[in-house]
């Protein structure tokens, strides 16, 4: 079987993508592909700063927008001017996160803030350009999952981790949620003949800005952490591999999930990964989408 590679990517010319993140990392990966290829990519930012001097290094056809995803004022305001602005949207990778390895920290909304960034900024923004999407042809919708959903448990209970807080299960709990979100929503659009697609992806082990960030809280310390990092991480542009493929290869369906093949999907080229029992769970997928809907008022199919 052919390794996919960013080769395979076809022409993009007369497509909108919106990638969330976009100014660093994967984030700047995919667009940079998607932008080479002839898409009009609107870089979707935190950092608007960043943002144009991404954008700068991207050259092409870029548009660089402001966005917070752990605020839900920034997520509708962005989604209203994008929505004015385009008729129609072909692509959304809802790429960007957070990994937060100090203490609790909560969002405008109040929200904890891992949770915040990488599921519910997520799926409010997906559900205000769901009509958008819908008016192209095929469009996609692609949801960053990760290796530490596998391990992971929702706890409807305390979902947002008010009570005998971790880090690192709470990054966990917000990348598992993502991956529910982004299965759930596949069902939804097939049960209401939607032509959107939604497919999930994950880049195994990384090198990126966030793990210095993570680490940042513990000073010297968190800075030998972050570099021994980098011997076991594979580079950004591998990593993103598994996204562009859900983002851009026609033969892949809705429901599908990639990622990197070898050592427990670490790294490596891009196959199916294995999701986890309760990511594939309908039952969890219902309850969290309720559960998602009632927080940020904003509830699609």
């Amino acid at each position: 079987m052919t390794t996919w590679t960013a080769d395979h990517i076809p022409d993009q010319h007369g497509r909108t993508a919106v990638v969330t993140g976009a100014n660093s990392g994967l984030g700047l990966v995919t667009a940079t592909e998607l932008a080479r290829r002839g898409a009009h990519v609107v870089l979707a930012v935190r950092d608007t700063t960043a943002g144009r001097q991404a954008a700068r290094d991207i050259g092409g056809d870029v548009d660089v927008r402001e966005l917070d995803l752990a605020s839900l004022d920034s997520v509708r305001a962005f989604a209203a001017k994008l929505t004015a602005d385009h008729p129609s949207i072909d692509l959304l990778v809802n790429n960007a996160g957070v990994v937060l390895l100090g203490p609790r920290r909560t969002s405008a909304d109040g929200f904890e803030l891992q949770l915040a960034t990488n599921m519910l900024g997520h799926f409010a923004l997906t559900g205000l350009l769901l009509d958008t999407l819908a008016a192209a042809p095929r469009a996609r919708v692609v949801s960053l999952s990760s290796i530490t959903h596998k391990t992971a448990h929702l706890d409807f209970d305390d979902l947002m981790f008010e009570h005998r807080y971790r880090a690192a299960t709470a990054y966990g709990r917000s990348k598992l949620a993502t991956t529910v979100f982004g299965l759930e929503l596949d069902r939804r659009l097939r049960a209401t003949g939607s032509p959107v697609t939604s497919v999930l992806a994950h880049p195994g082990l990384t090198r990126t800005n966030l793990t210095p960030r993570a680490w940042a809280h513990r000073g010297r310390r968190g800075r030998l952490i972050a570099r021994a990092g980098l011997v076991v991480t594979q580079p950004a542009q591998q990593g993103a591999l598994p996204q562009l493929r859900a983002a851009t290869d026609p033969d892949v369906r809705g429901g599908r999930f990639l990622g990197p093949s070898r050592l427990w999907e670490t790294r490596g080229p891009v196959t199916d990964a294995r999701l986890s029992r309760e990511a594939a769970d309908p039952a969890v997928g219902r309850r969290l989408w309720a559960a998602a809907a009632e927080l940020t008022g904003v509830d699609h199919p």
